[in-house]
């Protein structure tokens, strides 16, 4: 049974720092594409950051560019988003997912994520 848990959300002051973790359980990295994406209130999915398990190879949203940092460790079956310079406009629930069938990591469509953790609140006051 495919698992992602996600954890290391919190409230932060704007200008500090968080790292996601999510924790992967019932498959192999192989060729797979591992998002972050982030749902605030009121409004859709929003792809954050991407990585290939293949290759290596990331995105990042223009809204995170620069600021957030994705990385995976295979040892530990866990994919980490380093968050630096928050902003009170990345507060929001942030899931991880799988593309099990990647084209691209720049194709962040939801709709391709075939699994999906439960989330974890990032809250950043001003």
């Amino acid at each position: 049974e495919v698992q992602l848990v996600e954890s290391g959300g919190g409230l932060m002051q704007a200008g500090g720092s968080l790292r996601l973790s999510c924790a992967a359980s019932g498959f192999s990295f192989d060729s797979y594409a591992i998002g972050w994406f982030r749902q605030a209130p009121g409004k859709d999915y929003e792809g954050v950051s991407c990585i290939s398990t293949s290759h290596g190879s990331t995105y990042y949203a223009d809204s995170v560019k620069g600021r957030f940092t994705i990385s995976l460790d295979r040892a530990k079956s866990t994919v980490y988003l380093q968050m630096n310079s928050l902003k009170a406009e990345d507060t929001a629930i942030y899931y991880c997912a799988i593309d099990r069938n990647p084209v691209s990591v720049r194709y962040m469509a939801p709709v391709l994520y075939d699994y999906w953790g439960l989330g974890t609140q990032v809250t950043v006051s001003s």
